[in-house]
């Protein structure tokens, strides 16, 4: 039986890393409580200019100029990868506390996460990407933004905003079957279902970890091919 797989690359909000003032401040969206304190993380860059090797990054989205999110990306560490649960999540990020190194007046990047940096335990120092270091390899072009790229590792602040990317639920409907079924993960953005939907226009309901759903009426057309990719036209 052929397995349907759909992934979205429409979903982004914004993280941001500013001011620790706004420590110990929590906020409840839907049934999730995000947290929204603020937390030291570091970052480097991988790649050149070009941002070739950050293409067909862990979270599958493929080839991210065609997705719309160019080089404005970001791998993150094991402990803010989430097993690719947190695929899609904005970050705004700020080179802090290392003047030697950080831009003066450079202001902030806004990136989404599409890739993984994967813990190395062959050596005993330098493994930025070891649990539990929350950690952001950056594309070159956005990790010179805020520093100069000599600099190897800037320090940075981390804020969870009140809205998030990460997409928790899908749920599809084919226009003969008149009930939506549950899709299930399978892996970072990629989405998944056994359900014979052939021939069919196909609808979805989109929810993401703070409870907002978007239904896309009839966006894929009845004769849909697999591996094809289409654009639902709206943003969380």
């Amino acid at each position: 039986m052929a397995t349907l797989k759909l992934f979205f690359s429409l979903l982004m909000v914004t993280v941001h890393l500013t001011s620790s003032m706004a420590a110990n401040r929590h906020m409840l969206m839907g049934n999730q409580m995000i947290d929204s304190n603020w937390y030291d993380a570091h970052a480097t860059f991988y790649g050149d200019m070009s941002g070739g090797d950050t293409m067909q990054g862990a979270c599958g989205y493929g080839d991210l100029f065609k997705q719309g999110y160019g080089l404005q990306t970001t791998a993150l560490s094991t402990a803010l990868f989430n097993n690719g649960l947190t695929c899609g999540a904005c970050f705004e990020i700020k080179c802090f506390n290392d003047p030697q190194w950080c831009y003066p007046k450079a202001g902030s990047i806004i990136v989404t996460a599409t890739n993984f940096c994967p813990p190395n335990y062959s050596k005993s120092e330098g493994n930025w990407c070891n649990p539990p270091l929350k950690h952001f390899d950056l594309s070159k072009p956005m990790f010179t933004k805020l520093a100069y790229y000599k600099a190897g590792i800037i320090p940075c602040l981390v804020l969870q905003e009140r809205r998030s990317g990460d997409v928790k639920d899908v749920k599809i409907k084919g226009s003969s079957t008149g009930s939506w079924l549950q899709m299930s993960r399978n892996w970072g953005v990629n989405w998944q279902t056994g359900a014979k939907l052939v021939g069919q226009s196909l609808s979805f309901q989109v929810t993401t970890r703070d409870g907002k759903m978007i239904k896309f009426d009839n966006v894929v057309p009845a004769n849909w091919q697999f591996n094809q990719v289409f654009d639902g036209k709206t943003n969380f």
